[in-house]
């Protein structure tokens, strides 16, 4: 069965445009122009993946709403901003959305596709690793992380993870001790664009979440200009 799209845009140009291209390459793609039909359809089926434009109609924040619907729905499809807003701002906060990705207007199709591709090739390993094809869970300390539930707690208790918090967290741990450079944790977001500051802004929101839980965490190290490292017990 061929991978189901979902594109959210109001102009119905470039709408056209990113259905033909993917349908070329053998997608199935579900077109909306607004944030009312896109959500009515997706409480009736979820694609396997949707590509978002923020600004639809004259909502200015449309498509940050969708996201958040589609994230309660859903909280692994793997979710695209396709946006003429090119801020920094625009971009944290779709991140922060814990988004796929963020692609800035105009794209190129062929690199859509790519992407695309690129992506769906992460959500299988990611749906693999739920069937068990993962690595042993870690126990460490007081941190057990599981990748065949994508959950991680400490002492004792589950925090409330996002899909690439969980990443993060993953990659400083199995390394205890390594420095982890922005470069790479650029990598372990799984997204084409990531500067340094949106790094910061994931481990920011990890600290405050263990902290939630033990107000003494002070695991994750800032080891500055270069990355950060996770100190074991």
């Amino acid at each position: 069965m061929s991978r189901s799209i979902a594109i959210v845009e109001d102009d119905v140009d470039q709408r056209e445009n990113y259905a033909d291209a993917l349908k070329a390459q053998g997608y199935e793609v579900t077109v909306y122009a607004n944030k009312p039909e896109a959500l009515a359809g997706f409480k009736q089926q979820l694609p396997d993946l949707a590509i978002l434009d923020i600004m639809l109609e004259d909502e200015m924040d449309g498509g940050f709403d969708i996201c958040r619907e589609l994230r309660q729905l859903s909280p692994q499809l793997p979710i695209i901003f396709l946006t003429a807003r090119n801020s920094d701002i625009d971009r944290v906060s779709g991140l922060r959305l814990d988004a796929w990705d963020y692609i800035t207007k105009p794209v190129n199709l062929q690199f859509l596709g790519v992407r695309v591709a690129s992506l769906f090739r992460i959500a299988s390993t990611v749906a693999m690793q739920k069937e068990g094809d993962v690595p042993a869970a870690l126990q460490m300390g007081q941190l057990y992380l599981d990748e065949a539930s994508l959950t991680v707690s400490w002492q004792g208790e589950a925090l409330n993870l996002t899909l690439t918090e969980f990443w993060v967290v993953e990659a400083l741990a199995r390394s205890p001790g390594t420095v982890k450079s922005y470069d790479a944790l650029m990598q372990v977001t799984k997204q084409s664009y990531v500067e340094k500051n949106t790094i910061n802004g994931y481990v920011r929101r990890i600290r405050k979440k263990f902290k939630q839980v033990d107000s003494g965490f002070d695991h994750i190290e800032t080891v500055f200009g270069v990355g950060y490292r996770w100190h074991s017990d």
